[in-house]
């Protein structure tokens, strides 16, 4: 715990000792009361309605739709994918994650759907699911009160690789709906990086990470043709896809995934903004938001967001 920041080591090593995720069968069967638990919460203070919306198999899933802070300039619309490591989490965790910080300050429509989870059924159902919700917000952004027809993406942990995912899957199908995107501390890749490799820190380290991975791809996982839909470090064209803001801390397992994923983007001319904080684990700005380190880490998104949002959506 030497190399995790003061302020938020000694809520790390009670997570450490508490956390049962390191197990397959613990993140199969957390997966789905995961979800059920958290459909329960009415999110007033995110002004959320819940709606549902339609596959094209006639089946349907839940919606988050919540709103911000109403102020002069134009709504921007914003598709928001929960964390839980692919395997369990819902839309509703937004309570605790950066949208509660978008809704507080920002005028925008925050649309988060209850994409199917890998203990659920594996991939490629989480990506269509998120695929459906991006069409369905172009669709529908009018009613929904956003005027631009450019919109944000984003996403923290597994939600931030599913952002990853979902830019790479619309720009090759056409789309570029997509002005920029948010993937925080993402799960980019499948396979074996420095720091996802012997990891112990608190909330996710090696032991969860592999049986995430596992859970979600199943026998295909570290296979040599994982598709970049899946994991999106095997990404091989990083050209032409939308400009990107992150934060990463030192200590968990994705920092060295990120930083690679955010170099490539650099060298193929897309525009990013990477902030590293030292000594952070896993989720630390939502698992400890009255640390400094967290506060920084959100003041840093919130400016960030609305500098790209000047430049890519109202200007």
């Amino acid at each position: 715990m030497k190399n995790i920041d003061k302020q938020i080591r000694l809520e790390g090593r009670i997570l450490k000792i508490i956390s049962p995720l390191g197990y397959e069968n613990v993140q199969r069967f957390i997966g789905p009361i995961s979800t059920k638990a958290m459909s329960l919460l009415q999110l007033k203070n995110l002004n959320c309605e819940k709606i549902k919306i339609s596959r094209s198999d006639g089946t349907s899933f839940r919606v988050c739709i919540m709103r911000g802070k109403k102020t002069e300039g134009k709504t921007v619309g914003i598709l928001w994918l929960h964390g839980g490591g692919y395997v369990l989490g819902a839309p509703e965790m937004a309570i605790m994650s950066f949208p509660k910080h978008l809704i507080k300050n920002g005028n925008c429509v925050i649309v988060a759907p209850d994409y199917t989870l890998s203990s659920i059924s594996p991939y490629p159902a989480a990506l269509k699911d998120a695929f459906t919700t991006l069409v369905w917000l172009k669709n529908n952004h009018k009613n929904l009160g956003i005027e631009s027809d450019k919109f944000v993406v984003g996403g923290e942990s597994a939600g931030g690789g599913l952002t990853a995912a979902l830019c790479i899957y619309a720009r090759d199908n056409g789309m570029s709906d997509i002005a920029f995107q948010m993937p925080l501390y993402p799960m980019l890749d499948d396979r074996v990086t420095e720091t996802s490799k012997g990891n112990n820190a608190p909330v996710w380290d090696t032991k969860a990470n592999k049986a995430a991975w596992r859970i979600y791809l199943g026998d295909k996982v570290m296979n040599n043709n994982v598709s970049a839909y899946a994991s999106p470090a095997r990404n091989k064209d990083f050209s032409n896809l939308p400009p990107a803001i992150s934060i990463i801390g030192t200590a968990e397992p994705f920092y060295a995934e990120t930083l690679t994923y955010f170099d490539n983007l650099n060298k193929a001319g897309v525009e990013t903004r990477l902030k590293e904080f030292e000594g952070g684990y896993h989720a630390f700005d939502m698992l400890a938001p009255y640390a400094e380190i967290s506060k920084n880490a959100d003041k840093f998104l919130l400016e960030k967001y609305r500098e790209f949002v000047e430049k890519y959506i109202l200007d």
